[in-house]
Order: C-alpha cells, then structure tokens, then sequence
C-alpha cells in the first residue's frame, strides 16, 4: 500500500507534515517522518575493544505513542552530528526501514530506521516539550 493513500497529518508546525511510525514500511528510502528526538548516544562495540559503532538515536511519535530507534554508521557520524540536539523535534527524510533484529532490540517498535547517504534530518523545534527523561 503506498504511503500516499493514507492521511498525512500536520505537526503543529506551520507547513511541516509527515507521517506517524504506524506508515512506515520495510526498506523504501524515500519515506519521512517528523518526531521528537528525546536522546541519542555513542554506540560501542563489546567485542572490538570498546570500537565507535555509531550512534544510537531514539524517535518519538506521540500520535501513535511510540519509541524508534536509529542507527547512525560510524563512517557518517560526523556528517550527522550537527544535526542531533536532544530534546528537540527534527524531520528525517529519505531513510531506510529494517526489521530490528532480537538481540539488539531498545525499543519495543518491530523496526530500526537506517540513516543512509542521501538521509537529511532537520531540526524543526528546539527545547521541546519533553515526555521522556533525558539523563545523561
């Protein structure tokens, strides 16, 4: 079913619309959402002495109160850090969907979102309201 069929509806942000976590489909690059970002953190590898995997971000949609996690390669860590600020609410475009494999799994949501090459995420409010605690 194509995400176009269903109601896109607005995040109280003038002009900005997206699709709540319950659209999302397996794969396809080309899907967007807008959620707030509660934290996000350093992933490290156990079995390689403590390497830099990437980063571990959690996704928000309250309309369908729901938890995501992303996952940022290493190798675009750096690209993307600028972007991430906790606490905020960001739009993500053009990011890949996969089934979150049991033995990795944070969150309770069946997926993962891949951020990929051609992924933007864009801040769309800072200091938002939070629902989730942020402890560092």
């Amino acid at each position: 079913m194509s995400l176009s069929t269903f109601p896109i509806p607005q995040t109280g942000v003038p002009g900005v619309y997206h699709s709540t976590f319950e659209y999302l489909s397996l794969g396809s690059s080309s899907q967007n959402i807008v959620s707030g970002l509660p934290r996000f953190w350093n992933s490290l590898s156990f079995k390689k002495e403590r390497e830099f995997m990437g980063i571990t971000v959690l996704f928000l949609d309250e309309k369908v109160n729901s938890v995501i996690y992303g996952f940022i390669p290493a190798r675009r860590a750096n690209h993307y850090m600028p972007s991430l600020k906790a606490c905020s609410i960001v739009k993500v475009d053009h990011f890949e969907v996969a089934m979150c494999s049991n033995m990795y799994k944070i969150t309770d949501h069946p997926f993962l979102i891949r951020i990929i090459s051609p992924t933007i995420i864009d801040e769309v409010i800072t200091s938002a309201p939070q629902t989730i605690s942020s402890h560092n």
